[in-house]
């Protein structure tokens, strides 16, 4: 398999770096290269630019927005927005909800949602997770109940991330008690505005707040806001599944790490000389970097085969991304922690002592590594990922 890019692909990627050069705000750049939290306007303003330029739904069908650039234009363009850095868009609508929409969905939906979605005039939110139903989804007990020409919702979701922002949820409901558990599901979309919806924060380790505890008790939802058909919601949400997961590989956004552990590993010294020269920690680094173009070849080879699994049907090689690209994530994080060494003690950015002798640029490596614990986790944990694999790969 030819894995060169061509003079054609060359030139395009030069055409995205060059519009990161000169579209990305600096304040936000910088905040994601130190490991820093962005506002929601701040988010918002870049992917409305993206949106303007035409690339804020790339991958979508052109009929909805999309560019109809080939598979190995749509990786190069998230290598590069990744490795720049800058704010991918935001998830829960451009690749999760959305492509559910357009594939299964009614015209009447598509033309009411998809807009919006492209635009961030809808923020979305991910209602999966529940307390005792993560990695094992299908046991989920959120339930919906249909009523004359309405949905009445009770139950309780968890983790939901940035739903404190969020507009709209889409959400996995049991509507079938005597059903298998994966065929009594349906995938519904409501306003998180609706009566009946709480939203109550969880504090993460990092001290952020990016996900929540979210109460549904009596919740009205009108029947249209069904997507596709009653009970085949699991089918829609193993389809949103695949594509999480090859997104959660991030090989730019480990390139961009690894080269910044590069450059404070030359700066920052240990007995007497940067720890970049320290045999052990080079040792280290190259394994990772093995790692990672492995990652990237495989990953090369998914984009490759996109569209021979069928409609609907993710690549099952996208949990071999999943697994391997979130092992590559932490292990980024675990090298920034040896080469701040101390530094990473204190939580706030000016040490335990009130002094500013922790260097600004260390504040946000601990919060981070103690936030990357979680990629191994969500987007169905790496134990259930590797189960996948050997039953769709390996046929075990």
């Amino acid at each position: 398999m030819d894995l060169a890019f061509t003079k054609e692909e060359q030139a395009f990627r030069e055409e995205v770096r060059q519009f990161f050069r000169d579209n990305v705000p600096p304040d936000t750049r910088r905040k994601l290269v130190e490991g820093r939290h962005l506002t929601k306007d701040e988010m918002v303003t870049w992917w409305r630019i993206l949106n303007k330029k035409g690339w804020g739904v790339s991958h979508w069908p052109t009929q909805y927005g999309g560019t109809g650039w080939t598979s190995v234009q749509h990786y190069i363009f998230n290598e590069e927005l990744q490795s720049y850095p800058a704010p991918q868009p935001l998830a829960f609508g451009v690749s999760m909800v959305g492509p559910v929409i357009y594939t299964f969905g009614n015209e009447e939906q598509k033309k009411k949602y998809l807009p919006r979605i492209a635009n961030v005039d809808d923020w979305w939110c991910q209602g999966f997770s529940e307390p005792g139903s993560g990695s094992d989804l299908a046991s989920l007990k959120t339930k919906a109940e249909r009523k004359g020409d309405k949905w009445i919702i009770n139950g309780q979701k968890t983790w939901t991330t940035l739903a404190q922002h969020a507009d709209m949820i889409f959400c996995l409901c049991r509507t079938d008690n005597n059903a298998k558990k994966q065929m009594g599901i349906s995938f519904i979309v409501f306003s998180m505005k609706s009566k009946g919806v709480t939203v109550r924060p969880i504090q993460t380790i990092d001290g952020g707040h990016e996900v929540n505890e979210v109460f549904f008790d009596d919740v009205e939802v009108p029947v249209e806001n069904l997507i596709g058909e009653e009970n085949k919601g699991w089918d829609y949400a193993k389809f949103l599944l695949g594509n999480e997961r090859t997104g959660i590989a991030r090989v730019g956004v480990s390139k961009e790490r690894i080269r910044r552990i590069k450059e404070l590993a030359s700066k920052v010294e240990s007995g007497g000389k940067p720890i970049i020269q320290d045999a052990a920690f080079r040792e280290k680094l190259a394994a990772c970097e093995i790692e990672l173009k492995a990652l990237e070849l495989t990953q090369l080879r998914v984009v490759a085969d996109e569209g021979k699994h069928g409609k609907g049907k993710p690549n099952p090689a996208s949990s071999v991304l999943k697994i391997k690209g979130s092992e590559i994530q932490q292990t980024t994080t675990e090298l920034l922690m040896e080469v701040i060494g101390p530094f990473a003690a204190p939580y706030d950015v000016h040490g335990d002592d009130g002094s500013n002798e922790a260097m600004d640029w260390t504040a946000q490596i601990a919060p981070s590594y103690f936030n990357n614990r979680k990629v191994s986790i969500y987007g169905g944990s790496n134990e259930i990922q590797r189960n996948i694999i050997a039953k769709a790969v390996l046929g075990l």
